[in-house]
């Protein structure tokens, strides 16, 4: 219904939660804190859902979504309303990841930490032991038919800009989802041996720009295991390119 400004007054009670605690309270209203600490704004749980969804069907940047919720509150002065659109960013990325791990069975505890790829699934319908194979698979004359097969492919179109300021840029998760660990991939950069093929023909130049390397920016494009009957990407396989087609930052580190 827009953006209010309303009073919220934290308990008082001697066993209530206190200091960065006290957004618990706001959690018990369905209201999601935009901080910590010194909190002054907060997004009901229904507006990030509808964000979310907004954002997953309709491909709704955010900039458009707070747009739609300006118009909401005041269609006659919209310069009128707060701008909380850093806000929104902020918090709707907060919102997904608990999300995730919520569905993936995980927050309930803390205790319980995802591990690699355990924020996403594979492919149902693909050969998975204990998952939906017969017992004594394994012993099959023609155990061949429990095969499952991967390909690889890249998208050199996603690239991404070096950021001005990078301390900025904070991972929710490092190889919990589709993507994999960022320190064991960037480690085997370092010692995997690239093989320089020589081109065989003038105009074919995926080879020659296999090893450029662009300098504005951060990642040339991303590439990713997939199942090839029904192509669901495989779960801690998405890599990132720094410079071209190059076989070792893909399908190497994959295998």
């Amino acid at each position: 219904s827009g953006v209010h400004r309303i009073r919220i007054i934290p308990c008082g009670c001697a066993d209530a939660p206190k200091g960065e605690e006290r957004y618990t309270h706001y959690l018990a209203m369905g209201l999601f804190p935009a901080s910590l600490q010194n909190i002054k704004t907060a997004f009901t749980f229904g507006v990030l859902d509808d964000f979310r969804m907004d954002n997953l069907e309709c491909k709704t940047a955010g900039l458009n979504y707070w747009h739609k919720v300006v118009r909401i509150t005041s269609n006659e002065f919209p310069k009128s309303v707060p701008d909380r659109y850093r806000e929104l960013l902020r918090t709707s990325r907060l919102w997904r990841n608990i999300k995730y791990r919520k569905w993936n069975g995980f927050g309930h505890r803390n205790s319980r930490q995802p591990g690699p790829g355990s924020l996403a699934l594979f492919c149902a319908a693909c050969p998975q032991p204990n998952v939906n194979l017969p017992a004594g698979w394994d012993k099959d004359p023609v155990r061949w038919k429990y095969m499952r097969g991967f390909m690889f492919d890249g998208n050199f179109t996603a690239e991404q800009l070096k950021m001005k300021n990078p301390e900025d840029d904070v991972h929710l998760t490092d190889g919990d989802a589709f993507f994999t660990t960022r320190k064991p991939y960037y480690d085997h950069l370092k010692v995997a041996l690239e093989i320089r093929e020589q081109r065989t023909c003038h105009d074919f130049t995926a080879v020659h720009k296999a090893n450029m390397l662009k300098q504005h920016l951060l990642h040339t494009g991303i590439g990713a295991a997939a199942c090839p009957r029904h192509g669901y990407f495989v779960p801690h396989s998405v890599v990132d390119f720094h410079k071209g087609e190059r076989h070792v930052s893909g399908p190497d580190f994959n295998i």
